[in-house]
């Protein structure tokens, strides 16, 4: 029994259909939220706990950490307690993660971060497998439909964070601990899984085409490639999420339309969530699009380092917009590069694992790179010098290739 599209499965009707791109919507919509709330409020929690620019850095860096750590994990306990069940769980966790966040003083800030975390992992890693399982003739789409849900809330949260904190009286506590509803409402709307237990199979235990073959994805090139190509665009995107408000500061910009400008970059790559995916999936190979993410990444810092506060709003559409690009292709690459399901999660858990790691260094490197030099300069050299390196790997996991073949290992 090959691979079937949901929208053509005997065994699904619309409404089933309707109910998981639903549940799948929501869920994604915690995946950046959480996260990109921090970053506004920075000043503000650094102030009231009394911390360092590192300390700072580190509730960032948390997060990434976890989900190094945790990704490769995921996709085994997904085959043995069921997709549907291990993210609905995630859920549960990643609500009581908010909420500790949000309590009170420095160590629930930490353990409440680090919680949460673990349990975006999940989602990071199985909701790529679950769309390549369920939508194998549409990936692309798909991975628009949940990229863009993710990433609008995430620009929401930005913008959000300081009126809720300051002019709502929140405090930061309320401006990070309000993302605890969304992830309870998610809870909600992703119980129709959990009840339909017909559902259940888990998407990386993929036995319907016959390739669960053990592929060395440690020793495949490609793999390699596309876990650096999302390493580096998420070290990019989170320093960005972490510090772009404190550098903005530095041009003489209020903390409070700092993060509305924050919320303008992740506005910018909003439309190339979507659209780049189905761009994607129509072409022989990506090199092209991993061209051009480079070069707006690239300009976009560049602009940055050259302190022309009249062309601020440019640099950061640039880098929206490369983020937009980055961030698509990644998702992408694991469907597109993968034979079946269970690769798809396996290469998912390798190159967020490492990938994460990799991304974990940047914001703690930039808060520690400006405490030593004073500057936003030294530590903005870094990012060109990821974006080099992005277009380096990015071309190689362009190739029109999958993993597990004699070529590519």
């Amino acid at each position: 029994m090959e691979h079937q599209d949901i929208k053509t499965h005997p065994n699904a009707g619309k409404f089933a259909v309707g109910l998981m791109i639903a549940g799948i919507i929501f869920v994604a919509t915690n995946l950046r939220a959480p996260l990109t709330s921090v970053g506004p409020l920075v000043s503000m929690i650094k102030d009231n706990l009394h911390i360092s620019n590192t300390l700072a850095g580190i509730i960032t860096t948390l997060p990434l950490l976890a989900f190094a750590l945790f990704s490769p994990i995921v996709p085994k306990l997904g085959r043995k307690f069921g997709v549907e069940m291990v993210i609905f769980i995630s859920l549960i966790f990643l609500t009581i993660g908010i909420v500790l966040r949000s309590w009170s003083g420095m160590a629930t800030l930490y353990i409440g971060t680090a919680l949460l975390g673990l349990a975006i992992s999940v989602s990071n890693v199985l909701l790529p497998s679950l769309i390549k399982q369920e939508f194998p003739k549409q990936i692309g789409l798909m991975t628009g439909v949940y990229s863009i849900s993710m990433n609008l809330i995430g620009a929401m949260a930005s913008g959000l964070s300081i009126p809720l904190a300051v002019h709502f009286g929140a405090g930061w506590q309320g401006g990070l601990g309000i993302w605890g509803i969304l992830s309870f409402v998610s809870i909600l709307f992703w119980l129709p899984q959990i009840i339909n237990r017909h559902k259940q199979a888990a998407v990386v235990s993929d036995g319907s085409t016959g390739k669960q073959d053990n592929v060395n994805l440690w020793g495949s090139l490609l793999a390699w490639q596309v876990t650096l190509f999302m390493g580096l665009q998420s070290m990019i995107f989170y320093v960005l999420i972490a510090w772009l408000p404190e550098i903005l500061m530095q041009y003489g910009i209020h903390s409070d339309e700092s993060g509305w400008l924050l919320s303008v970059m992740q506005l910018a790559l909003l439309p190339f969530t979507f659209i780049v995916p189905i761009i994607a999936g129509r072409m022989v190979n990506q090199r092209l699009l991993v061209t051009i993410t480079a070069v707006l990444f690239f300009v976009g810092t560049l602009g940055l380092i050259s302190g022309n506060a009249s062309l601020v709003i440019l640099w950061i559409i640039l880098l929206g917009i490369g983020a937009g690009f980055a961030f698509s292709l990644s998702m992408l690459f694991f469907g597109l590069r993968t034979e079946n399901a269970q690769q798809a999660a396996e290469l998912s858990g390798m190159a967020q694992s490492i990938g994460y790691l990799l991304a974990a260094a940047g914001p703690t490197l930039f808060g520690y790179l400006h405490d030593a030099t004073d500057s936003w300069t030294v530590p903005l050299l870094i990012l060109l010098g990821a974006s080099i390196l992005l277009l380096i790997s990015g071309l190689g996991a362009a190739r029109n290739r999958v993993v597990g073949t004699s070529k590519n290992n």
